[in-house]
């Protein structure tokens, strides 16, 4: 059946037609929506995991258990999935198991572009990389054949481009694996180094027989022009690119299969073009791999290993004119990301940017905050950084720092990996306060339920866990509650928690806005004969407010009532 799909959605088919069983995923752009796709079929158990690492261990287990599994992230999540995955190289698998990565070129939603391609190359696991839907549906399919034919777990990378752009997907309907019954095999899944060392070897012959494989399969193939003046070698998005450049003008390989990548069909296309070329976003890898075998390239002396490619970066590196119908769009105004009008965690932020306060951020919607005007926080590093470097910051700074610094984090990131982080910081006692800013909610990828919400994936009641609890079970003697909404309680907590002499949690509670069963209050007013124009509403940086002929302004369409500016003007010009 033909069907208009983006990426990720043919990605979530492909797994399923495949015969997927189990898929448990941690949300993260621009990999999401294979999981919230992959959760409309309900034959199939699918769910949110606390962070990606429980991801693919919950993976592991099913393909332990011999059915066919996968795990869905970004690509920093499968730095947090390393752990497990690398000795998944060692063990093999039962039942098929794809590990989806999405690569994030020029960081749409990132805090890095680090390139996936590295991981399949260290931890010895095949990779495949698809250029559009149709092909991500054909290599998530076909994955899990390859998974259990070389007894490997095989890296499926996605890009922000291919997982988020659409075209035709013909599906193939589901083919329904045979489970494979469960056998005790100690030597084969029991990684003591005594094990460890016997698998190694097998590691090794299982990545020969993948090269074999790359010489002379789907994925890889080449396309000779009846000019063969020029040869590129790409793959991904690239690929697309050079076609919509060059058309059929031009030389191609293409590579679906950037680990383990081929040689004998790299030296043959080399030897029947005149200069090569090799056209890859990021890192050099297969420009590394086709100069590893003597042959003279050309690659990033023309390309940026920096952010994404696009038509117009392929025409200006070979010197080509401009398309015909390129249209020239004028500077645009910047329009940076914000926290949405009545955000819980705008009153937060206004409180801690007003005091002065030094603020260790975290992932999530909250890391606007460090926009202006709030301009609230220090550093964001990554998820569960927070919690975990206010101990270390503390540990080293005297009393005066110490008592007035915090560390915000919201509370899906607080489940995936802040929790260690409190733990350490109650066990080796430094007098830190850390802020969970609970929004009741996976804000930031597109609400995704999480362990706080006490809903699953499917929208239905699940266990919920109680911040207040596990924080004291976790060692923290302080720990309180208080509503954003109320910038007084607010300044109270903050100021109280951080004068006292132990550990403390602040619990900012209030759920997202934007939330459906989150229902608005009338929009507030300026009374203009009250305004004096002293814009301390503006300081809190909300799209509702704006200054209009000399007097502030509300926006009826934007504003939600949430009241906090109310509270800021000394005129008492904003009422209901």
């Amino acid at each position: 059946m033909k069907r208009l799909m983006i990426g990720n959605e043919a990605v979530a088919a492909g797994l399923y037609d495949g015969g997927l069983e189990l898929v448990s995923s941690y949300p993260g752009t621009p990999s999401t929506e294979i999981t919230e796709f992959l959760s409309a079929y309900d034959d199939i158990h699918s769910e949110w995991a606390p962070n990606e690492k429980v991801a693919c261990e919950t993976a592991f287990g099913a393909s332990l258990a011999g059915a066919r599994s996968a795990c869905a992230m970004k690509h920093v999540g499968l730095n947090v999935a390393a752990d497990p995955l690398f000795t998944l190289s060692y063990t093999g698998v039962t039942g098929g198991l794809v590990v989806c990565v999405a690569d994030d070129p020029a960081m749409h939603s990132s805090q890095n572009e680090q390139d996936s391609r590295h991981y399949a190359i260290a931890s010895k696991i095949p990779m495949l990389e698809p250029s559009d839907s149709a092909e991500a549906y054909e290599f998530a399919r076909s994955a899990f054949e390859l998974s259990e034919r070389y007894d490997t777990p095989v890296l499926l990378r996605m890009c922000t481009r291919i997982a988020h752009s659409q075209c035709i997907v013909d599906t193939k309907g589901r083919t329904t694996a045979e489970r494979k019954p469960y056998v005790k095999q100690p030597e084969k899944y029991i990684m003591t180094p005594a094990n460890a060392k016997k698998k190694h070897p097998v590691v090794e012959e299982r990545t020969a027989k993948l090269k074999e494989l790359a010489e002379n399969c789907v994925y890889n193939r080449a396309e000779y022009a009846a000019d063969r003046k020029i040869g590129i070698i790409t793959s991904g998005c690239s690929y697309l690119y050079v076609k919509e450049v060059f058309g059929d003008s031009v030389s191609v390989l293409k590579i679906g299969m950037p680990n383990p990548l081929p040689e004998r069909l790299i030296r043959e296309f080399a030897d029947n073009v005149e200069k090569l070329y090799v056209i890859e976003e990021l890192d050099p890898v297969i420009e590394d791999h086709v100069r590893a075998l003597g042959i003279d390239v050309t690659g990033k002396a023309l390309f940026s290993p920096i952010g994404e490619f696009s038509q117009k970066t392929i025409r200006e590196a070979f010197g080509l004119a401009p398309e015909k119908n390129d249209i020239s769009i004028p500077a645009l105004p910047g329009r940076p990301p914000m926290m949405c009008a009545g955000c819980p965690h705008r009153g937060m932020f206004y409180v801690l940017s007003r005091n002065h306060i030094t603020v260790l951020g975290d992932i999530g919607c909250y890391t606007l905050g460090s926009g202006a005007p709030l301009n609230a926080l220090d550093s964001t590093l990554c998820m569960g950084a927070s919690v975990s470097g206010i101990h270390g910051f503390n540990a080293v700074s005297g009393a005066e720092q110490t008592k007035k610094t915090v560390a915000v984090i919201g509370d899906s990131t607080f489940m995936h990996s802040g929790m260690t982080g409190l733990v350490n910081i109650a066990y080796n006692a430094t007098n830190s306060t850390v802020i969970i800013l609970d929004n009741s909610i996976t804000g930031m990828t597109g609400h995704q339920q999480n362990p706080t919400t006490g809903y699953n994936i499917k929208g239905d009641p699940a266990s919920k866990v109680d911040l207040e609890a596990l924080c004291r079970a976790l060692g923290i003697g302080r720990v309180r509650v208080v509503d954003p909404y109320d910038l007084q309680a607010c300044e109270t907590a903050v100021k109280e928690e951080l004068a006292a002499e132990e550990p403390s949690v602040i619990i900012s509670r209030r759920p997202c806005v934007l939330l459906k069963y989150v229902k608005p209050k009338a929009p507030v007013r300026v009374e203009t004969e009250k305004c004096r124009a002293c814009k301390r509403c503006m300081g809190l940086g909300c799209p509702a407010i704006s200054m209009k002929n000399g007097k502030a302004r509300i926006d009826n369409t934007l504003c939600v009532g949430c009241g906090v500016c109310r509270q800021l003007c000394a005129f008492n010009a904003i009422g209901e």
